[in-house]
Order: structure tokens, then sequence, then C-alpha cells
């Protein structure tokens, strides 16, 4: 029987050892290498390629328009696209489409198979939002599983005597009132006072605070400022003196109670439906808001919408079909559900009951109690929205080997801590926008660095974002200035998948442009450009073939504290005084619980490590944030930030605060110096610096730095580790060229430039190796970038061997005079004309130019007076491009291809001759002008057909007039010779 047993444990043993084996083994497989990610950037496999919201407006699609988009984006090597059913068409003052099925019906049901047919036919890997339009929600939602919010009714009565009556129902929404609880408290005069709770609606999580990441912290307080308020009159209650009432109320609302003596307000606080809707619905897919913080709700709505989906997609569950998503949270508030009260006892540790009060702005005990209250309220709403929402998406995603990839995180502040819903996401998704009068600023138009902290905090491989959103003007992107360079500044920020927005589906029948969405940049088959989309295309996938595979390097993890809401901003807000130099995470409480020290670094559960852990400047920890501080900082941690002062919460009741100014004390002394340090057990803390200040006090020199260049917005970059490769995406951010000597804290590997526009990958020859950083001379176009990678090993004393990268482009002949355009006229041209000199066409007197939308053909003949020399590199040079910014280029009936950049530059070395040349460039603009004079030029032929109205602004408002995009060629147009030899 031993023998048997020692058999036993033998092949145990030895199966444990193979197992642990393979998985060593299959870690290092799933390692890609250096080589693997040179050949994707060179060849681009589709599974690093661009993605799409693929909207289907009013459900106005049909089998032949699905098999052109799928084609269309096969053709240009998308990853894949995200059905997206929705209305949208007619906002904004645009006008009608026809309508399409129903979502979820079975002839939708049939559009949506055959479209699944059809990716699977070409290799294309596809999501769907789980219903149309948003927020999750639909017709079929009743109201007991729809958003709830708190309503109550008071009544006032004179206690010494019998009470019986019927309380009043508070407002009532949808026919749905359930009640919580019946309360009665004394409304004495020593508790009079003219303070109020500030901000009480946002604070008991009614409303949104806005859509643009908002700082939530003032929640956590009370404004001294709007705290009076002169005329009113409020009590300070006491919750020992608060009644239960339940017991004496009836199930028609009858109460029946002998009341003390004294003044007592009865309150009836209950349960009602929120006034949310879905958005942006196709058809009649109108209806309630789903309740987020009900697993029953999410349920229902489960087996109701996506099961029948699911049913008619059969096979292509989890083959083809791989993803579902949700959008942004945009429906307002909402504060209540069924087991709400249960739910925040096992959460927070203390009963709710008493302190419902706060709903009609009685304060309970004092200002802070009840603000603290507040805090642990609105922090049970946003782990209820995690946890019974989206954690339960994704548990049925995964019995299906689906994936969830909901816009889960903002920057809509609704009741969310947006680290902990990205803990149930299998891929990270955010949001960034391309300039429009709708959000102008960066800090409204940028939102990855969130999603990219919870995708490397996690593991997460995937960090996407609806990309390019805008609401204004259509069909006026100008691709170098507006999409390059958003999307090098989200790459910048973490992004590593783009999904267009965006790609709309319209049948041939709805002419050209066709039908297309109120918002966003417009890229399918329809636009002008389309067919010359390839080059703009692959750039991004160049990048993303990279980035995918890196592991972010920072320094910095910034902790941005547990209120709700918890969202973060972009990635230039810095509010750990990071930038310039440095990068940084940012984390929550979810994460900040989970962390652990390795060798005085900080380390994530995704194994990212990091040298500083940074506090917040409001002094507000929860105390399980404190005392697993204090574990951190023992074993070895540096966290930089002042004294906490306290919890804002009510859990763990009265000895919570003694505990936490105990522990606080003992971390930090009773230095009250402006800065310090004190040493605690292996690690220590500082206060009183900003991140990147301490970090250069330890000689941990600039991960990244731009000699003579401090600003934290001219330019930009990301750096990952791929094995023991380092690779550098770099941006300049500006509109002008910049010649530039970047530092990085790389040495003993040679820098490579690898060009994610051109795919070309050369050593860079100039460079110089001091005190463990390498410094490589760059020059940067007009919001270019590069990508530096350092791979092969080297002395760390050798040095380059040349002083630039980059030649300089001197100008040898300006092509001027004449030339010969040709204007289609099937589109309104007016054919072959000869233009006098370059010049925009928006300008011309000739209507059938000044609306022209579309492929324009130059032609020029130019004479070359000098003999092109062997060896030398010549370039032709367009530099103006409008308005798309798009050309393609022949010269002596050689094709070389189409430029979309400034300073829009290409090589024509191999076909440049002495003497005569033929020049051929044909330049694409956009529907802009073409639509505007359809508008405009009322009783004349129309060679548009578009739901979208161009005379309105981007509030739907109609504009006084149509200012038209300026187009063509513009130049001035040059050639050039490439020149390294120094000045």
């Amino acid at each position: 029987m031993n023998r048997i047993l020692l058999l036993v444990l033998i092949v145990a043993v030895f199966w444990q050892s193979c197992t642990q084996k393979d998985k060593t083994e299959t870690a290092a497989e799933d390692q890609i290498s250096y080589s693997e990610i040179r050949a994707n950037f060179e060849n681009l496999p589709r599974e690093y390629g661009v993605n799409c919201w693929w909207w289907w407006l009013n459900g106005n699609v049909n089998k032949a328009a699905i098999t052109k988009d799928l084609e269309a984006m096969k053709s240009k090597n998308f990853q894949g696209a995200m059905i997206f059913d929705a209305g949208g068409h007619n906002q904004r003052g645009n006008k009608d489409i026809p309508k399409g099925p129903l979502y979820g019906s079975d002839e939708w049901n049939e559009l949506f198979v055959f479209a699944l047919d059809e990716a699977k036919r070409l290799g294309l890997t596809m999501g769907f939002n789980i219903q149309s339009g948003w927020n999750l929600g639909g017709p079929r939602v009743t109201p007991e599983y729809a958003a709830k919010q708190l309503t109550f009714s008071e009544t006032k009565v004179e206690g010494g005597k019998t009470v019986s009556m019927k309380l009043e129902q508070p407002f009532t929404r949808d026919d749905f009132y359930k009640d919580i609880t019946i309360l009665a408290f004394p409304l004495k005069e020593t508790g009079k006072t003219d303070v109020v709770i500030t901000d009480l609606d946002y604070k008991l999580g009614f409303h949104e605070l806005g859509g643009s990441a908002p700082d939530c912290r003032f929640l956590l307080f009370n404004d001294p400022e709007k705290e009076k308020v002169d005329g009113e009159e409020n009590y300070t209650i006491n919750k020992d003196e608060i009644v239960q009432l339940d017991a004496f109320v009836s199930e028609d609302g009858t109460l029946n109670w002998e009341a003390p003596a004294g003044n007592w307000n009865i309150m009836r606080v209950g349960y009602t439906c929120t006034e949310a809707e879905v958005s942006t619905s196709s058809g009649d897919w109108q209806g309630l808001v789903l309740d987020y913080m009900s697993e029953e709700a999410f349920d229902f709505y489960w087996n109701d919408v996506v099961e029948p989906i699911f049913e008619a997609a059969g096979d292509h569950v989890g083959t083809t079909l791989k993803y579902m998503e949700t959008d942004s949270w945009e429906c307002g508030g909402m504060n209540w559900t069924d087991k709400f009260a249960q739910e925040f006892t096992d959460y927070r540790g203390y009963d709710v009951t008493n302190y419902l009060p706060v709903v009609a702005g009685y304060i309970v005990d004092d200002v802070n109690t009840s603000n603290a209250f507040l805090a642990d309220f609105r922090k049970t709403l946003a782990d209820l929205v995690a946890e019974k929402h989206y954690k339960r998406f994704q548990e049925y995603a995964h019995q299906y080997n689906m994936g969830v990839q909901p816009e889960s995180a903002g920057p809509h502040a609704g009741p969310m801590d947006g680290i902990k819903n990205y803990g149930y996401n299998d891929i990270v998704m955010s949001e960034f926008w391309a300039p429009s009068p709708h959000r102008p600023r960066d800090e409204n138009r940028f939102f990855l660095k969130q999603a990219s902290s919870a995708a490397h905090i996690y593991g997460i491989k995937i960090v996407g974002a609806e990309s390019f959103t805008t609401i204004g003007p259509h069909w006026n992107d100008e691709l170098w200035h507006d999409q390059k360079s958003s999307f090098d500044h989200e790459i910048c920020a973490g992004l590593n998948r783009m999904y267009f927005h965006t790609f709309t589906c319209s049948p041939l029948e709805m002419g050209l442009p066709g039908q297309e969405y109120f918002a966003g940049t417009h890229v399918n088959p329809q636009v002008t450009w389309w067919n010359q989309s390839g080059p703009f295309i692959d750039y991004m996938q160049r990048v993303q073939a990279v980035v995918q595979e890196g592991k972010f390097v920072a320094d910095v993890l910034y902790y941005y504290g547990d209120h709700v809401p918890n969202v973060f901003p972009y990635k230039h807000s810095d509010p750990a005084g990071v930038m310039p130099g440095y990068d940084y995470d940012v984390t929550d409480e979810t994460i900040f619980l989970q962390l652990k020290v390795n060798d005085g670094k900080v380390v994530v559960p995704g194994g990212i490590e990091y040298n500083v852990l940074v506090l917040p400047d409001h002094k507000v920890l929860s105390l399980a944030v404190l005392e697993k501080l204090e574990e951190l900082v023992n074993q070895g941690a540096t966290v930089i930030g002042s004294k906490p002062e306290g919890s804002i919460s009510l859990v763990r009741g009265e000895a919570a605060n003694e505990e936490f100014q105990t522990l606080a004390d003992k971390m930090w002394g009773s230095d009250t110096s402006a800065e310090g340090t004190k040493s605690y057990g292996a690690g220590k803390v500082v206060w009183g610096v900003t991140a990147r200040e301490y970090l250069s006090s330890q000689d941990v020199a600039p991960d990244f730095a731009v000699k003579g260049n401090t600003s934290t917005t001219d330019f930009d970059y990301i750096h990952y580790t791929i094995g023991k490769t380092q690779v550098y995406f770099v941006s300049n951010q500006t509109a002008e060229k910049q010649k530039i000597t970047a530092a990085f804290r790389v040495s003993g590997l040679h820098p490579e430039l690898w060009d994610a526009n051109t795919g070309e990958i050369r050593d860079a020859l100039a460079f110089k190796q001091t005190d463990g950083k390498t410094e490589v001379p760059l020059t940067l176009e007009p919001y270019g970038s590069v990508m530096v990678v350092f791979n092969a090993p080297i002395p760390a004393d050798r040095q380059g061997v040349e002083t630039r990268n980059y030649p300089e482009y001197k100008t040898l002949a300006t092509i001027d005079g004449e030339w010969e355009l040709f204007f289609d006229p099937e589109w309104g041209g007016p054919g072959k004309v000869v233009f006098p000199e370059l010049a925009d066409w928006s300008k011309s007197d000739d209507q059938g130019i000044k609306y022209y939308s579309g492929k324009v053909d130059y032609t020029k003949t130019f004479n070359l007076d000098f003999a092109p020399g062997k060896g030398a590199d010549y370039f032709l040079q367009l530099e103006t491009v409008k308005d798309v910014g798009i050309a393609e280029v022949t010269v002596n009936g050689k094709y070389k291809g189409i430029i979309w950049t400034k300073p829009f530059r290409v090589n024509i070395s191999d076909v440049l001759q002495e003497g005569e040349n033929t020049l051929e460039i044909t330049v694409v603009n956009s529907w802009f002008n073409r639509v505007a004079g359809d508008e405009i030029l009322e009783d004349q032929k129309k060679y548009t057909s578009t739901n979208i109205v161009i005379s309105n602004d981007f509030l739907g408002r109609k504009r006084p007039e149509i200012n038209l995009e300026p187009s063509g060629l513009l130049g001035p147009v040059t050639i050039r010779e490439s020149v390294w030899e120094n000045n």
C-alpha cells in the first residue's frame, strides 16, 4: 500500500512539474520576438488592423450594402467591425431616412446573420451593440426592471396624541412605486440651522456631473460658499431620535401611531423609476433604461433580447461573433434598486435606514457625518453598477466564448468607479474626439489614460477607443491635421486599437454621400477619398502592430481616491506632477488593496512595476487604503503625498477615526513642514514635492526628454518593452516642423528609426550615449511621429558615426505657371479647364468648380534644366493640399503613390529626367462643398443625396451662411534634393 502511495506521489510530482514546464514554455511562446514585431510592422497582419463602429442607421440596411461595406473593410485590412444599430440620422436638424427592420426582430436577425456569414467569408472579427442606440434598455423593459431613484413625501404632525392618517404617496413615475421605510423624527428649535448640505442632488446620485470626466472630489465636502442660504431653514436631527414606523402603516399607506409629544416630521421614503430613456435608437426601439444595479434586471434583458439574437446567429457566436458592446453612461443618475438596503449593509457594514432623511436635505447628526454617509452611499452605487451589471454582462459573455467591451468608465460622470468597472471588461474601451465646435479643447476630447491604466493594471491586452468623434460640420476632415494628430496623442496615452467613429452603412439607393450619422468623422466607401484611404489606415495599423504587443513602462502609479463618481480625465491633467519626461498609470481603491512591493517598487496585478506611488492632494483616504499603505511602505515602497487628514466614511464606526489618526501619525509623524521625508520600515513617505521633482532628486533620469524644451504639450511619447527591446513612440504635437535632440533612458542598445507612414526601418547613424541615456537627433514634420526602437546590443561607449539622421531638402525648382485640371462633369464639374496658377477651387466664380467635390486631375509639363545626378535622391513636394489632404502622384507615366501628410513629399528619383517631364496629380476633396452647393443652389440640379443638412450648425441651428472648405492643390509645388552634408 505504501509503495502504491509513493508511486502515486511520484507521478503527481512529475505531472505537476510537467504542467509547470508547459505553462512556462507557453508563456515564452506567447512572448513575441523582435523579428516578429518587425515582420508585423512591414507586412501588417489583419489582427492588428483598425476597427469601426458600423452604424446601421434606423435599421435601414440591406444585404447588398452589407456586402459592400464588409468587402470595403477587407480591402483596407480592417480587423473587424462592431455592428451598432441606432438612430441619430435626424438629430441636430438633419433629415429622416427610411425605417428598416426593428432591432432584434426576425427581419433584423436575418440581416445580422447575413453580415456574420459575409464576415466569416472575409475573415473579419465581428461584435455588436446589444441594443439599438444607448443607454441599455428598450421597449420591453418594464418599470420593474427599469432604473430607479429615491422619492419621498413629508407630513408634519403634532405629537402627544394618536396620529391616524393616510400618508401621501411620494412622486411616482411610470406607475411604479415601492416603499422603503416610514420614518418619524422630532423637529426641535435647537436643531434649526441655516446650513444646508451642498450639491445634495449630485451627492445622492440623481444626476451625472458632466461629460468630460470632471473632478468629483468636491462632493466629499460641504462648499463653504454655498452652505448658507438666506431665507432657508433647515434642521439637524439626531439619528438616535429617528423612529421607524413601518409596523404602524397598512398596505394602503394609512398610519396609526401614538406619537410622543413634540413636533414631528413623518417621512415616507420610497423609490420610483428615473426619467431616463433609451437614446438615439432606431424606429420603435424606445423605452426605459435598465436598472444597472440589479442582476435580475440584466438577467431579464439578456434572456429577452440577447439570447434570441444568439439563437439566430448559431455557430457564429464565439467564433466570427466575438465581442459585445454597450455605449458610455449617458442616462443621468440612478440611486436605488430593489435590494439596495441589504446591499448597502453588506458593502458598508451598517444600516442605511436612519440616514435616509438626508434625501430631503436634513442634516443627520452633523454635516460631516451626513457627507460621510453620502460618500458611502455613492460608493455603494458604484459597487452595484460594477458587480451587478458589468460583471454580470461579462459572466454571460464568457459562457459563450465571447468578450465584452462596454464603454463602462465615463467620460460621463455617472455613479461609477471607472477602474472597478474596467475590471470586468475583456477589451477596455474609451473614446477620443477630433477637433469640433462641440469639443474644441483637449480636456474635452481625450480620455484614454484611465482605460490604458486599467489595461496595464489588469493585464488586458487591447485598449480600444471610439475614435475621431465629432459633432459639427460634416466631411470637413483634414487627415494629417485633425485625425493623425488626435490618434498620435492618444497612442501616447496608451491607445492600441482605434475604432472609426463612424463607418455608416448606406444602401446604394440612398445615393451619395448617402445616409450618415449626425456625428463623427465619416469613413466608409461613400466618402470621396475612400479609394485613397489606404496609406492613412496603414499608418495606424503599423503603429498598432507594435504597441499592442508592448509592456508599458512608467515610473509613477497615481492613486486617485475612492470617491464616486470616480473617473479620470486625460493624460495631460497630470495630477501627480509627472510630466514632462516621465509617465504614469492611475488606479483606484479596488487595485490599491491588491498592490505588492518588489525590491522597493510598487507592483500591480498586471505585473508592471513603478518607482513611486503618489497620493491625491485632497488628503482623504479610506481606512482600508491607509492600512494597505502602511503595509506597502513598511515593505519598502516610496509614497509621495501629504499626511492624510481623515476618511470621509462611516465604515467601522467611531473607532475607525481613532485608528486612522493613530496610523497617520505613526507613518508621517508630527512634522508640519511644507516639504519633508520620513523613513518608515523599509520605505518612506515624502511630501511637498511633485513626482517629477522627487524622481529627479533620486537621480532617476527622465525616460524621454527633448533637449532645450520643457513643454508638456509640444511633444509626447510612450515607452514599451518587448522582451529586451525598448520601443518609444514619439509624437510632434505641433503644426510646425521640429528638429530636436531626444534623450532616451536607454544605453547599450543601437537605436533604429521606424517610420509608420512609409513602413521604412533604418538604423539611426547619429546618436550619443552618455550617463545611461541615448541622445538621438530627430526631425519631425508637422504632427509627425517616429518609433525609436532599441534592440541590437552595442558597447555603452559606442557613439554614432554621423551628425544627423534626417537630410535637409534643397529646393531645385518651383513648378509654377499654368496647370490643366479636369473636373468631372458627372459631379457638376466643367471638364477640362486651365488654371493660370494654383488656386483654391472654392474661390472660383465657376459654380461647377466652386462647389465641386471629388477627384480632380492636375496635369503639368515642365522642363528640368539639369541632369539628375546618379545616386542622388529627388523629391516632389506639394506642401499644401486641401481639404482632406490626399493626393496621388504620377511622374512621367510612373505611378508614385498616395501622400496624405505634411509636407506631401514623394521620392521621384527613378523617374525625374533632364528636359521635359510630365506631372499628373490627382487631388481629392471631401463632400462638403458639393453638398453645400446643392443646398445653396436650390433651383439647380442636385448631385448629392443625404440626410445631412450642411447649413445647420452643430446645435442644429440654421447658419446665416455656409463657409466652403478650401480645396485643391495649393502648393507651392517644388522639386527638392535631399542633402546630408552639414550646412
